[in-house]
């Protein structure tokens, strides 16, 4: 096993699940920040949710009919009829049509992106980047710990709410266990300040403790704690240290035994269920509370096999990643058998679906992910297996639009949200979980059809200086009008600059850091967008 390969992937994929620390909502539209993108999508003719007819003009594209089977498996879509637009003029092929773009040839755009990104703006962003974790990271020490979050609008900390158990927004995420602290662990190695790692690990070893009366979401709890627990002990104890010596003196794996000890507080969530998928949520001192919900989402139940499975790994004990395969496969026997796919919502003790939306955003995101990225990590031919299956039902379902994506007539590829049962469009939203999905087929090798996806969500983006949390691509508008600082977009962001090394990537970059300091600062304390450091600090 390669160790150093294997904590570096399990950093990035903590910081591609990560939201931020202090959630700052209320995020509108940007103020003469857009500038044309001249990628655009046209979406004149799109059908009811219900399948049941077209909206919008008659002898529009056909856009979002499913795209048919044609021979050897390949994807065709109709052809789209019109005429073809001259040069110079934006039609409904391109992604900025709808975004307001006008001509197609060069602008500012091209301008702009076309050229390399110096060395000295790189250092530049780079330096931005670390001197916002550190912002943040600061305040949320000075007037937050040993709470577990800073709240930056009244600059004091927060903890889980009490006197509200059903505010599953706090309580989900927030365990008393001083989670800003532990999550951080990894961003302060990463960005090579060693004397603060240091001092952060020794302080989580001597005050942090999970015998806490708090009940706690097990994927949250994976995914941020256990997860930075695992991956600060493979920074100390990595014998290659790629990120300067983050090693501590007398370090006797404290942080291995309280992942251990963590792992263990989340177990009975996997026990008492018929069908092996874990309840979604557990007190830490006494187990899964009496009144706990039967139903959880796909993505948070089947999303623990990397933490799990490196835990009983490191352990030499395999109960952990055991029972983290056990409940993948009870996941994935209840696909569909018409379509492959899996719905976003199932009752842990009878197995049926609760809710039968299948796509790439909340409820199922992470699932796919998991499934990958543990085969790159374990090597297990099942999950390579699972995810190929996965992804050819993802491709025939839940894709439309032209078979390639830069060649051919119709519109660029989007994702749409489906029954997982028919295959018939649910509704006309995507939601910014989704902008993981293009780091995803990088991953799986697919570079082409990532770079138009990543197009997409990048020009909403840019319309906004921000990811609404759901767009309606009917409307062209925001559902969902915040934006919780989530990182799909620059995880994606980062592998397509790792798989092609083009210089644009860094400029996408640059627009996200500067939209975050423009638009998620407030005066006297802040946000710690962490993720960012991937396009500046990571090389």
């Amino acid at each position: 096993m390669q160790w150093r390969a294997l904590v570096l992937g399990l950093v990035l994929l903590r910081l591609g699940l990560h939201a931020v620390l202090w959630l700052v909502f209320g995020l509108g539209p940007s103020m003469g920040f857009y500038q044309r993108f001249p990628l655009s999508f046209g979406f004149q003719r799109l059908r009811d949710p219900d399948g049941s007819g077209p909206v919008g003009p008659p002898g529009g594209p056909a856009w979002l009919h499913r795209p048919r089977r044609g021979t050897e498996g390949r994807l065709e879509t109709p052809p789209e009829p019109g005429p073809t637009p001259g040069p110079g003029v934006c039609g409904p092929a391109h992604w900025g049509y709808a975004l307001g773009g006008g001509g197609c040839g060069p602008d500012e755009y091209e301008r702009r992106y076309s050229g390399a990104f110096p060395p000295q703006l790189r250092a530049q962003m780079r330096d931005l980047a670390r001197g916002m974790f550190v912002f943040g990271y600061d305040n949320y020490m000075a007037h937050a710990f040993p709470q577990d979050e800073l709240n930056p609008i009244y600059c004091r900390g927060r903890g889980p709410d009490r006197g509200d158990p059903s505010n599953l927004n706090i309580n989900d995420v927030l365990g008393n266990y001083s989670l800003t602290l532990v999550d951080a662990l990894d961003t302060l190695a990463i960005m090579g300040n060693s004397s603060e790692f240091q001092k952060a690990v020794k302080l989580v070893i001597n005050t942090v403790s999970f015998d806490k009366d708090s009940t706690v979401q097990v994927f949250e709890a994976t995914i941020r704690v256990l997860g930075s627990l695992l991956s600060a002990h493979r920074i100390i104890t990595d014998s290659k240290q790629p990120f300067g010596d983050m090693t501590i003196e007398d370090y006797d794996n404290e942080l291995l035994y309280m992942a251990h000890d963590l792992a263990v507080r989340l177990l009975p969530a996997f026990e008492n269920t018929k069908t092996g998928i874990p309840y979604p949520r557990v007190n830490l001192k006494t187990g899964v509370p009496p009144d706990s919900n039967n139903e959880t989402c796909t993505a948070g139940a089947g999303s623990l096999l990397v933490e799990f499975g490196i835990l009983s790994r490191l352990l030499g004990d395999s109960t952990f990643e055991w029972v983290a395969r056990r409940d993948v496969k009870a996941l994935w026997n209840l696909r569909s058998n018409d379509t492959g796919l899996l719905g976003n919502v199932v009752n842990i003790q009878t197995g049926h679906w609760v809710g039968k939306q299948s796509g790439l955003g909340a409820g199922l995101d992470s699932f796919y992910e998991y499934i990958l990225k543990s085969y790159i990590l374990f090597g297990e031919k099942e999950d390579l297996e699972m995810f190929n299956a996965a992804y050819q039902s993802i491709q025939s379902y839940l894709r439309r639009g032209r078979e390639a994506c830069n060649e051919g007539e119709g519109d660029p590829p989007l994702y749409v949200n489906v029954n997982m049962f028919s295959g018939q469009l649910m509704n006309t939203w995507i939601d910014s979980l989704q902008a993981f999905f293009p780091g995803l087929q990088v991953l799986i090798g697919d570079v082409e059809d990532a770079i138009c996806l990543h197009a997409f969500y990048y020009a909403i983006w840019k319309r906004y200086g921000a990811l609404p949390e759901r767009y309606n691509w009917q409307l062209q508008a925001p559902d969902v009008l915040f934006y919780p600082l989530r990182p799909e977009l620059v995880e994606s962001t980062y592998l397509l600059y790792q798989a092609t090394k083009n210089p644009f990537y860094l400029h996408v970059g640059m627009d996200i850091l500067q939209s975050l300091e423009k638009y998620t600062k407030v005066k006297s304390v802040c946000y710690v967008p962490y993720f960012i450091v991937w396009m500046f600090v990571i090389d």
